[in-house]
């Protein structure tokens, strides 16, 4: 029965007597249950980097892959496998490298987008959109380029690059990613009464008392932070955080207090089942997590667009 499964898992977890043979528990504790404690961390990552995104450019289109920031993010994790071999580490530190490389990629990133999307001390939501997409096509050009010329683990970058929930990580890169993900999204929750202010606008917002400078800081680093961890395990799965934020406007509101933790839920259980769906429609073969999510949202970031210009 279901009851006698649900049972059975949860003593898996719990590393108790269970009636699973021994390989179903081997495949459920080092395959299946790393792969969905990441796809919740990347979900998770990728929807409150989205909703941080949309709040503080006051653009509803914006998000990691729009803006490019995922690309960037990936460009600075394919810079840090290049340096890695010829760089002496300890294994943590080797394994936390990607991590950085995708982290200060995607600070750049965000950099240069917001300060081609800024025009007379303000943020032009066409601009910076426009911006968002140039830089991701550059950035994209680069990563091939980079891909075609070298040899080595990097000709296999293609499939992780479009989103990819499977390679092996060490123990010490899911304790990072934790941490990264509850620091960064912590920093952004101390701003969410600011974010409310800030959809009025930048000066409205300054005339309430809102620290425009400190909270734009800490919302680019945060939401670099998030992108950076996210992509340097998964790659760019795109749109989850365009479409989980405005999902979870329509129930929740736009309260960012409310809006970033169920986000950050809605997003966790997004990725999740997209990885199941990338796993199991065309089994025994695997589909890429980004490609199944980008067939859901590219048509609504088209949709969106088009009522954003009416």
């Amino acid at each position: 029965s279901l009851y006698a499964l649900g049972r059975d898992l949860w003593n898996v977890l719990l590393h108790q007597r269970t009636n699973i043979s021994s390989d179903y528990v081997l495949i459920i504790q080092n395959i299946r249950l790393p792969r969905i404690l990441l796809g919740i961390m990347v979900g998770a990552s990728l929807s409150v980097a989205g909703t941080s995104f949309q709040a503080l450019l006051r653009n509803p289109l914006a998000d990691p892959y729009v803006l490019g920031v995922s690309s960037g993010a990936g460009l600075g994790a394919i810079l840090a496998l290049i340096v890695e071999p010829h760089v002496t580490l300890s294994p943590v530190f080797a394994a936390l490298l990607t991590p950085l490389g995708a982290f200060l990629g995607a600070a750049a990133t965000v950099t240069v987008v917001y300060l081609l999307g800024r025009r007379e001390g303000q943020i032009d939501s066409t601009t910076l959109l426009l911006g968002g997409v140039i830089t991701a096509s550059f950035i994209s050009a680069i990563i091939m380029f980079l891909m075609s010329t070298l040899t080595g683990n990097l000709r296999g970058l293609s499939f992780w690059l479009m989103g990819d929930l499977s390679t092996p990580l060490q123990r010490s890169v899911y304790w990072f990613l934790g941490i990264g993900f509850l620091v960064a999204s912590g920093a952004i929750y101390t701003t969410a009464s600011d974010l409310n202010l800030l959809l009025a606008g930048e000066k409205e917002a300054m005339h309430l008392g809102v620290d425009v400078p400190r909270v734009r800081l800490v919302v680019y680093i945060a939401a670099s932070l998030l992108t950076g961890l996210a992509v340097s395990v998964s790659g760019a799965i795109g749109y989850v955080g365009l479409i989980v934020p405005h999902v979870m406007r329509l129930i929740f509101g736009s309260d960012h207090r409310t809006l970033l933790p169920t986000a950050a839920i809605g997003g966790a259980i997004a990725v999740v089942f997209a990885d199941t769906l990338a796993r199991t429609v065309v089994a025994p073969n695997e589909l890429a997590v980004g490609a199944v999510t980008a067939v859901v949202g590219a048509p609504l970031f088209i949709y969106l667009l088009r009522r954003r210009l009416a």
